[in-house]
């Protein structure tokens, strides 16, 4: 019974006239006249001026068209949530991620979910630059590390670690360093910073370094590292095979960095799209 003249009520607000609001809801203009008159005496309250040119809401009106706006916007959303997890996911996406992380373990994630749902297209744009979601048309984003403060939503699908390191042969000729003040002895390979990230009895410290050669390419640093030219500092999807084969030396590991975290990263929106959000789960599944 309470919703009863709702929607007829919503439509001539919106369309200040009742023969307007009829053709939108497919009715006689003479039923949602009757259906706004029975709402009105229900309420006991008058929410329309009428003459013979123009429908205007009264005062009253106008408090009770915004919370049944409210509530026909809700239904509205309902009703998409449910279709939208009951449809197969299909249309495009158009992501962005770090250039390496995205191409060792994001894109060929990617490309088994494109292969399993044929229907849906995606857009790639792997970039170490920050791109702005929402003016540039992102539906998605990888970032890595800590996050600043957004409007954006985020849920993190894994962590990466950052290992200290260098070859056998570099630590043979110049000593293994036991603590971070001893790291300004060496010879270290930088990349766009000019700090390393390391841990202290549960507290971040950021030590500068110094060094001959400055790379912004994680694989020139590591070829540099293996070939014995001074220590790095770089991720686990860089340094980890050559970690288990012996080819690098993991270094100063109590005072490693605390594991950062793998986010996906999305507009604000009430619910997120099927193709979407299927993807975010596919990535928080398989990411290692």
């Amino acid at each position: 019974m309470k919703w009863e003249g709702i929607s007829e009520f919503v439509h001539v607000a919106e369309t200040e006239s009742f023969t307007k609001a009829s053709k939108k809801l497919a009715i006689s203009t003479a039923q949602v006249s009757r259906q706004v008159s029975a709402l009105e005496i229900r309420l006991d309250t008058k929410l329309f001026y009428r003459t013979t040119r123009k429908v205007s809401l009264t005062e009253e009106g106008r408090v009770f068209y915004q919370h049944c706006r409210s509530v026909l916007d809700g239904l509205d959303e309902a009703e998409r949530a449910i279709s939208n997890l009951q449809s197969r996911p299909h249309g495009k996406i158009k992501l962005t991620a770090p250039t390496t992380y995205g191409e060792q373990k994001i894109m060929p994630l990617v490309n088994d979910f494109v292969k399993k749902y044929s229907d849906v297209e995606v857009y790639a744009n792997l970039s170490n630059q920050k791109i702005d979601l929402v003016e540039e048309g992102y539906d998605l984003a990888i970032r890595l590390g800590k996050l600043p403060d957004s409007t954006m939503m985020a849920k993190k699908l894994g962590k990466r670690t950052n290992y200290l390191c260098a070859s056998p042969a570099y630590l043979n000729q110049y000593g293994v360093p036991h603590s971070l003040s001893e790291l300004s002895k060496h010879s270290c390979l930088l990349g766009t910073l000019d700090y390393w990230h390391f841990s202290d009895a549960g507290k971040e410290k950021n030590i500068r370094v110094t060094g001959r050669l400055r790379y912004n390419s994680g694989y020139s640093l590591v070829d540099a590292a293996l070939k014995g030219l001074g220590i790095v500092q770089l991720p686990d999807y860089y340094v980890q095979a050559y970690l288990q084969n012996g080819q690098l030396i993991s270094l100063l590991d109590n005072m490693r960095e605390l594991d950062e975290g793998i986010w996906a990263l999305y507009p604000h929106n009430r619910h997120l799209s099927p193709k979407i959000r299927l993807l975010v789960e596919y990535l928080s599944e398989h990411i290692t």
